[in-house]
């Protein structure tokens, strides 16, 4: 996986650079850097990214061969559905910026990063990368999952008409060091971590949403990052590729609450909650084309993934997103 790719300098712009994602990236980054390529973080506190003008001065300033876009209005369920709008305009807005300068500063290449949530919300599984745009997608967040699906119409649209290197990935659930541990606002393994970890202060059971029945498919951010950078220097298609463990490799979230709870070394109890929503009972994604192109690829054991970021959590407890 690390042979191949350009000699050639690189300097490659992050968007969204201090997000979950973009620190996995860093720390990949920093672990074996290649001399041919300057990578650039960038922070929200860089420019306004849904604004041209301001987007247009950051690609001056930085002058960027590769861009890598994890940008974008972000937020759980409950904000989803109660701002439609802003989520379908700021993601437009974000997304048109950043391609639309990477087109008139001719960076080599763009990749940016969508979601399973573009999926159809009717559909058979497991889901794979010529689904994408065969049905709607869940009611709960179609403002969000249309904008982010537009990116596979864009750069299609900027390849056919200006021969643009624009393509995407689709990770499923990422999980990692620097996440977003907010209990209102989280997604499941970081606020499962956070409420153990006050569950365990308090010497209170952990209570757990729902049955803990679904199925996810959970990717390790330091596992995305290596197979991100892989795309940027290595794949040549146009068509997006989704990144994720196997369908074998499917969890429930009973299974890794308790595995929380274990990597946290929490003896009391775990309860769920059955009154409350368990959201889809699974979202199976095909990693069947990324095999193809990397069949050696090793995925981090899940028990030690979140033993790594339970570690994380509380050493900086006082300091991370919550």
């Amino acid at each position: 996986m690390e042979s191949g790719g350009s000699s050639d300098a690189m300097r490659i712009v992050v968007t969204g650079g201090t997000g979950l994602v973009g620190r996995a990236l860093q720390a990949v980054v920093e672990k074996s850097p290649r001399p041919n390529e300057e990578w650039v973080f960038l922070a929200s506190s860089d420019g306004d990214l849904s604004d041209m003008d301001a987007t247009r001065a950051i690609f001056e300033k930085h002058r960027p061969t590769h861009v890598v876009h994890l940008a974008a209005m972000v937020g759980g369920l409950f904000k989803n559905m109660k701002y439609k709008l802003d989520f379908l305009r700021k993601n437009l807005q974000i997304n048109d910026c950043v391609l639309h300068c990477c087109y008139e500063y001719k960076v080599k290449k763009c990749v940016s990063c969508l979601s399973t949530c573009i999926f159809p919300d009717k559909t058979t599984y497991p889901i794979d990368e010529t689904m994408v745009h065969n049905g709607p997608p869940h009611s709960s967040n179609f403002g969000y999952a249309h904008a982010k699906r537009l990116i596979d119409v864009q750069n299609r649209a900027y390849y056919e008409q200006h021969g643009c290197q624009f393509t995407s990935v689709i990770p499923t659930n990422v999980f990692g060091p620097h996440d977003n541990y907010n209990l209102e606002d989280s997604h499941v393994i970081p606020g499962l971590i956070h409420k153990c970890y006050l569950a365990k202060q308090k010497g209170e059971p952990l209570l757990v949403y729902g049955t803990g029945t679904p199925l996810r498919q959970f990717i390790y951010s330091l596992d995305l990052a290596r197979l991100f950078i892989w795309v940027l220097r290595e794949y040549q298609e146009i068509d997006p590729i989704i990144l994720s463990v196997g369908e074998e490799d499917e969890v429930s979230i009973r299974d890794v609450a308790l595995m929380v709870a274990k990597a946290m070394n929490f003896e009391g109890k775990v309860i769920f909650d059955s009154t409350k929503a368990d959201g889809q009972f699974k979202k199976t994604a095909s990693n069947a084309k990324l095999m193809r192109y990397l069949p050696d690829f090793k995925f981090t054991n899940i028990e030690q993934a979140l033993k790594e970021s339970v570690d994380w959590f509380c050493a900086h407890y006082d300091t991370a997103r919550k």
